[in-house]
């Protein structure tokens, strides 16, 4: 009987359907070669390794770099989404290493950053990464666990106390391990040993970050609480670094057009610009044409990149008084994708027709080149079109800038008509010496300058969002959902303790909402009936279906001007590229089917940056206020608690907390329902929006938190707290009460708000 000799695609077919048997031994085995016939086989398999058919690893053949399909991987850190990926040991093929997802079972032991576990790989082709894992067993614990905290210097070396509330656990450092750090310095240490003395997890401290009330550690401190990812991997600074400018081709040339860019003053990037030109159509008189032009970072981050994938993952910049943590490498963010004056850029266009009403008659898009005429800034532009221009403006008021205003007034006509949500928010504006010191917080201004480039950039959105629409493509919307029944509730409670009405029984619709904020505005309680409305808001989120969004009264909207930093933009882009034929990087298949995957990635990632970002600017408030610990303070309480107060002070906008001992010593009753204090004794009512004056008792900066006395309740005295009395030295005495005159001017402000219900 002659044996048979398998064929090379023969071998290769069952080198992939078996590949924990490659050795020469189970390849004879399994097509039943025995005898001399081993020596044919041997030859042919010879001959397949020259070729790169397959490789030799010591005894056994796989095809040439690839991973075995069982083997030691090292687990990484989470990305937003949850989704935990892996790198191999081992790894001698050609190029980068392969991208792993691991797939855990359910019920195992969870795995974390650094563990090594054996796993068994399934490749997958279709998918933007190169292999499936499903681990075998773990063989080895995690070796580094990262913790930022304060050092407390001991004389066994010292403690970390974390900074994250989530993480109430110290960590020993031995003497040999502290770096020579400085008791209340902060530092970024490691677990070197899962238990030391008293139980305590052993770390050694890995850098030292200096004083925490710094401001490269306020920010440093979020951006690690929060877990935002703030290096870059070498391979995506490699695949930025090799990027070049784009050429014309396939774009249209629009660089003889006047664009200019409006951006704050300190703006490092400028990724949107426009241009007004009145139209010459006699169908559409006293009406004009607006171009807005968007940087192509579509054409530098194609799908499935390691740019790509890094900016998925970030899913938007993150902006700190001090540092911005971006979504791509300056590479791109600062230099190629950025509409910097006087140079050529790619660019995707909206171009948009409105007639004198400020109705868009008609929009299209274009993939073009540009080149901006002018860096100009919100203020220097206001100040021009107010009659004050300066040399750069001048040249430009009759061409450029005046057009600018001038649709900039038809789109007010029809926001007016349209009547999107108007809250009145002063946002508040840290302003830092050059050695990182507070020097104020300040309330930025609102100019013309800057509404009219957010009225601009609202008009865009929509355009793209109802050309895909059109186009009949897929595309991330921007959704907003109106607010739950409860919540309205909530608002009308607070409206009616305040004076003030709500519509009820109707379809709610933002003109209703203005209605209250217009009854509140140069009244006592507008900022409380502004923070109660924005309160009552759902939070914006990205999705692949369209459920309109409520605050800007709009059916359809997407997010197209800011591809540099929210990737939610660039999906847009790669939609409209496919949508018109424009290239090749466009919208791929995986995109489309991971949509809602995408949307809830860089919703959380939004979330993310929103709360680090709050949290830095509570930390500077809190670095502020901490030189003017004793001082008084006036302020509106802004929430009511069963534990105690939240106040708003006048001055700075910032938040602080009463404790509930520190009101007076009567017990008080929570009404959680119309979110009221009630004093046992006195019968004293504290509502949301009453105004207070607090004396400072602490400031914290390392967590922000400011802690108050309340001294007066709407210009009246209290009973001093048992806590304040002993920090006067007066042990169990107690301030003038006045309770008289304040339940008196409770019931004549009660009597005037029923009289003027009734009156309406």
């Amino acid at each position: 009987m002659t044996t048979q000799i398998p064929s090379r695609s023969q071998i290769l077919d069952w080198l992939n359907d078996n590949p924990t048997t490659t050795s020469k031994r189970d390849i004879a085995r399994a097509f039943g070669i025995k005898g001399q016939a081993k020596i044919e086989l041997k030859r042919i398999l010879r001959e397949m390794e020259d070729e790169g058919l397959v490789e030799r690893r010591r005894k056994s053949f796989r095809e040439p770099s690839k991973l075995p399909p069982v083997t030691v991987l090292e687990v990484l850190r989470p990305d937003s989404m949850g989704d935990l990926w892996a790198k191999p040991l081992e790894w001698e093929g050609e190029g980068a290493e392969p991208l792993i997802l691991m797939i855990p079972k359910a019920g195992e032991e969870a795995l974390g950053p650094h563990d090594r576990v054996l796993a068994r790989l399934t490749e997958t082709p279709d998918e933007q990464y190169d292999y499936e894992a499903r681990p075998i067993r773990k063989i080895g614990s995690a070796a580094k666990k990262v913790v930022v905290g304060i050092f407390r210097k001991t004389a066994e070396g010292g403690r970390i106390v974390p900074i994250d509330k989530g993480q109430d656990k110290e960590w020993h450092v031995p003497q040999a391990a502290a770096m020579e750090a400085r008791d209340g310095e902060l530092v970024e240490a490691e677990q070197s040993a899962p238990r030391g003395r008293m139980g305590l997890p052993l770390a050694r401290i890995i850098a030292r970050l200096g004083d925490p009330t710094a401001p490269k550690a306020v920010s440093l401190i979020a951006i690690h609480q929060h877990g935002i990812p703030d290096r870059f991997p070498d391979e995506v600074i490699a695949e930025a670094d090799a990027a070049k400018p784009a050429g014309m081709e396939g774009r249209e040339d629009l660089t003889h057009m006047p664009f200019v860019t409006i951006d704050p003053g300190d703006a490092r990037d400028h990724d949107d610009a426009c241009f007004v030109e009145y139209d010459r159509d006699p169908a559409n008189e006293d009406g004009t044409i607006l171009w807005v032009a968007i940087a192509d970072v579509a054409h530098y981050v194609t799908p499935n990149s390691a740019l790509d994938r890094e900016a998925r993952m970030r899913g938007n910049s993150s902006y700190f008084p001090d540092r911005v943590v971006p979504m791509l490498p300056d590479r791109l963010s600062g230099d190629l994708c950025s509409l910097h004056e006087g140079v050529s850029r790619a660019v995707l266009v909206a171009k948009m027709t409105i007639d004198a009403d400020g109705n868009k008659v008609r929009h299209s898009f274009h993939r073009a080149m540009i080149k901006s005429v002018a860096s100009l800034e919100y203020g220097q532009v206001q100040r021009a079109q107010d009659g004050n221009p300066d040399e750069q403006c001048e040249p430009l008021m009759e061409e450029v800038i005046e057009p600018l205003y001038d649709c900039y007034a038809a789109l007010l006509r029809a926001r007016a008509r349209r009547q999107p949500l108007n809250l009145d928010l002063p946002e508040r504006k840290i302003v830092l010496s050059d050695s990182g010191k507070v020097l104020s917080i300040q309330f930025k201004e609102r100019l013309d300058a800057h509404k009219l480039i957010e009225e601009f950039m609202v008009l865009a959105n929509v355009a793209a969002a109802e050309e895909l629409e059109r186009l009949r493509r897929p595309l991330l919307y921007r959704v907003h959902e109106e607010p739950s029944q409860d919540k309205l509730e909530s608002l009308r409670e607070v409206a009616q303790a305040s004076g003030f009405k709500l519509a009820k029984g109707q379809v709610l619709r933002t003109s209703h909402l203005n209605h209250l904020l217009e009854q509140a505005l140069n009244s006592d309680f507008n900022e409380l009936i502004n923070m109660s409305t924005l309160r009552t808001m759902t939070q914006a989120y990205y999705y692949p279906q369209n459920f309109g969004h409520f605050g800007l009264a709009l059916k359809s909207y997407a997010h197209f001007t800011s591809p540099i930093r929210r990737y939610s933009d660039l999906i847009v882009h790669r939609a409209l590229i496919s949508g018109h034929g424009w290239g090749d990087d466009g919208l791929s298949q995986w995109d489309i089917e991971h949509l809602e995957e995408t949307a809830k990635q860089i919703s959380d990632t939004e979330r993310r940056s929103m709360a680090a970002e709050r949290d830095t600017t509570d930390r500077y408030l809190a670095a502020y206020l901490s030189e003017r610990v004793g001082n008084e303070f006036t302020g509106r309480v802004s929430g009511v608690q069963g534990f105690g107060l939240f106040i708003r002070l006048d001055e700075t906008g910032a938040d602080g907390m009463i404790p509930i001992r520190a009101i007076g010593n009567e017990f008080f009753h929570f009404d959680r329902e119309a979110q009221t204090l009630t004093g046992a004794d006195t019968g004293i009512e504290i509502t949301a929006g009453m105004r207070v004056l607090v004396r400072l008792v602490e400031a914290v900066p390392v967590t922000g938190g400011l802690l108050l006395d309340l001294l007066q309740l709407e210009g009246a005295e209290l009973p001093s707290s048992r806590r304040s009395a002993r920090r006067k030295g007066r042990p169990g005495t107690s301030a003038p009460r006045k309770i008289g005159a304040l339940k008196a001017k409770t019931r004549a402000k009660a009597r005037k708000v029923k009289r003027e219900r009734k009156s309406k």
